[in-house]
């Protein structure tokens, strides 16, 4: 999730577990904790992309991480809160939970975590975009009320506890309308007798009501969009996966990382004579165009006997208007 939502996470779960001891310190260190795994981003700027790619959500998104970093988060913080009257062990315990909790939320996102790092398992349940502010507002609304009261004000723990029920209820809710949406994209799939040999189910920026889905079919992947309020069939665009424009490429070594990273949902696009792979597991920019880029997509360049990709920047004057198709695409068709 975005840098806000993990930091109101982490301060409510500090508020939870040390609030009536610290007050808002324990706010304070949680959302320090809840930002704490996502330094892993760094990386970017000491590494090539495709690495970055990997590490991301890896090791310091894991329950192995979370355990072993507590303890020295907590320690130092004992050290720097010598006049708090709590010991290592609770601040242990606070950080602990931060840090935990912080991949458990990502879980539920389309890129997923590592969580049980060195596994080899990315779990996501892809039932939240990673800003949703129906997630986030409700929770920072609750998490300000209490912040406001003394620490041994009971209503502060009040609104706390409903903040992380209400946050914790919307999550168990989108994967409710994501099962809903899933349904419908099988359905009309069978209905116009396409057939494919998987379905991946996710939903569009800043909602979970409009949804869409990759079906891949013998040679091309299908992309669909299914709004709650549609009163029509779901129609799918083919999109060609040209994986033969790889050629011998295919077996290079990070292309074929590229690969196991979109666990094979991807295409292969040609522009100024460059290849391009495009990451289908994150959609297109604007659902509403069909000629609109996809959201994550790299530029193939051979250097040294091997390939290296760069990834296409993305273009912050278009957002007001995908915004804007994006809420008219949500209205329904």
């Amino acid at each position: 999730m975005d840098s806000l939502t993990q930091i109101v996470l982490g301060a409510a779960v500090g508020e939870a577990v040390l609030g009536r001891k610290v007050g808002n310190k324990a706010m304070l260190y949680g959302a320090i904790a809840g930002t704490i795994p996502d330094l892993d981003a760094l990386a970017s700027n000491f590494t090539d992309t495709i690495t970055a790619i990997e590490v991301h959500r890896g090791f310091s998104h894991s329950i192995v991480f979370a355990i072993l970093a507590a303890p020295v988060f907590g320690w130092l913080i004992s050290k720097i809160e010598k006049k708090s009257g709590v010991g290592w062990k609770d601040w242990a315990w606070l950080m602990f939970w931060g840090l935990f909790t912080h991949p458990i939320l990502d879980s539920f996102t389309t890129w997923g975590t590592q969580l049980f790092w060195p596994l080899d398992i990315r779990l996501a349940f892809k039932s939240i975009f990673v800003i949703d502010p129906l997630y986030t507002l409700p929770f920072l609304t609750f998490l300000i009320l209490a912040m406001r009261r003394k620490k041994e004000d009971p209503k502060r723990a009040k609104f706390n506890r409903f903040g992380l029920i209400v946050s914790t209820s919307y999550l168990m809710l989108t994967l409710v309308l994501k099962f809903i949406a899933h349904q419908q994209f099988v359905e009309d799939l069978e209905q116009q007798g396409i057939f494919y040999s998987r379905i991946d189910t996710r939903p569009t920026p800043l909602n979970t009501i409009l949804w869409t889905a990759n079906v891949e079919a013998e040679n091309d992947f299908l992309i669909g969009y299914y709004s709650f309020f549609d009163e029509k069939m779901v129609r799918f665009e083919a999109v060609p996966k040209n994986h033969h424009y790889l050629g011998s490429l295919k077996n290079d070594k990070n292309v074929q990382r590229l690969i196991d990273i979109s666990k094979g949902w991807f295409t292969i696009t040609e522009k100024e004579g460059f290849l391009y792979f495009n990451d289908l597991r994150f959609g297109k920019l604007n659902p509403s165009d069909e000629e609109s880029n996809f959201a994550f997509s790299y530029k193939l360049v051979p250097e040294d006997g091997t390939i290296r990709a760069e990834e296409e920047p993305k273009r912050p004057g278009d957002g007001m208007q995908i915004l804007k198709d994006l809420w008219e695409r949500i209205k329904g068709i």
